[in-house]
């Protein structure tokens, strides 16, 4: 049995599920708000940050792209023409580069400002950083979302899928982020036909299922959250 410590609007725990899915597993899901420092999830991973994989007792694997890694190198293979990582290294290079860019500048620019200060300071204690959320660096990631959408359109419009012919990591990573922004209702879809039709393809999918039916205490999800015809 796999176990995923993570957060539903955690983006990178989400990516982690996506993969998951993909590769036909279905994990333990516990559920890990990183603010209360619990001492069993440090001791699982120091760094104390969703998400953290567990496949058995000796085998602890921290991080989105680590547990990719993890996953394509004990598993790829198996997968032939539908891995997630492709064989040749420059085509290996194009889905790192976007892992990197949806993971880390897209979560920095976008996701991390808009589920933090709409979603985790609600549920964390005033002393750990909760409280009403500063509208300042809300507005700030909706306008910067509309660089990343453009991005995300070019990459659509030009190649069948983000990083090339087929799959990858990359569209996952893309998927995970904006799909917690759909579910708080700031993704501008009217605005970026090309990039709303790449992403209902991959909302299409098996795999993205059990994201869809997120739900946390007192937040609803955006009406066309998991509606595959939105």
């Amino acid at each position: 049995m796999i176990t995923l410590y993570h957060h539903p609007l955690c983006a990178h725990s989400r990516f982690v599920r996506l993969l998951l899915g993909e590769y036909g597993i279905e994990p333990q899901l516990i559920e890990e708000n990183v603010h209360e420092r619990r001492r069993d999830f440090l001791i699982l991973d120091p760094a104390g940050q969703t998400p953290v994989l567990v496949e058995h007792p000796s085998t602890v694997v921290p991080g989105p792209s680590t547990i990719a890694e993890y996953f394509d190198e004990t598993r790829g293979l198996a997968l032939g023409k539908h891995r997630l990582l492709p064989e040749d290294p420059l085509s290996r290079i194009e889905v790192r580069r976007l892992m990197d860019w949806f993971g880390q500048k897209f979560f920095r620019e976008v996701t991390d400002w808009l589920v933090t200060e709409k979603v985790y300071k609600r549920f964390m204690p005033r002393e750990r950083g909760g409280g009403a959320p500063d509208m300042e660096l809300v507005r700030a990631a909706r306008s910067n979302i509309r660089t990343h959408m453009r991005y995300v359109s070019y990459l659509a419009g030009s190649r069948k899928w983000l990083a090339g012919d087929r799959l990858s990591y990359a569209d996952l990573a893309a998927a995970a982020q904006l799909s917690c922004v759909d579910f708080l209702g700031d993704v501008p879809w009217e605005e970026y036909e090309t990039a709303k039709l790449w992403y209902s393809r991959v909302k299409s999918r098996p795999a993205f299922r059990s994201l869809l039916a997120d739900r946390l205490p007192g937040l609803s999800p955006a009406p066309v959250y998991a509606d595959l015809d939105f």
